[in-house]
C-alpha cells in the first residue's frame, strides 16, 4: 500500500521553479515511519516498500519540516530559500522576485 497523496487543496498546481529544489533523501538511512510524508504540506513523499521515496521534487516549497522530523536524518533540504520564503515575505509586504508558479 502506497502512504500519502491523499491530501488535495486549492492550490495542486503550484511548483518550485523546476530542477532547483534542495530536497535530498537517502534511502538507505530510511526507517519508513513515515513522520515526513504526515508533515508535508505538498506531498511530495510517499512510503513505498516500507521507505520514503520523492514523487515530485520541484512541488518542494523548502519549509524543512519533513527533515526537522527525521529521526534518522535521511532527508535534508535548505529550508527557508526557495518557494517558503518568497510566499511568506509576499504576505509581510516584502518585495523580491517570486518563485512559485502555476502549471497549465
Amino acid at each position: 500500500m502506497i502512504r500519502g497523496l491523499a491530501r488535495r487543496s486549492t492550490f495542486d498546481n503550484l511548483v518550485y521553479l523546476r530542477d532547483v529544489v534542495t530536497l535530498e533523501l537517502d534511502r538507505g538511512s530510511c526507517v519508513g515511519c513515515g513522520a515526513c510524508i504526515d508533515v508535508c504540506p505538498r506531498e511530495v513523499l510517499i512510503l513505498e516498500d516500507r521507505k520514503s521515496i520523492i514523487v515530485d521534487r520541484d512541488r518542494c516549497m523548502e519549509c524543512g519540516a519533513c527533515a526537522i522530523n527525521c529521526a534518522t536524518g535521511a532527508i535534508t533540504v535548505s529550508s527557508g530559500v526557495g518557494c517558503a520564503a518568497a510566499v511568506i515575505n509576499s504576505k509581510l509586504g516584502r518585495s523580491g522576485r517570486g518563485c512559485c508558479t502555476i502549471d497549465p
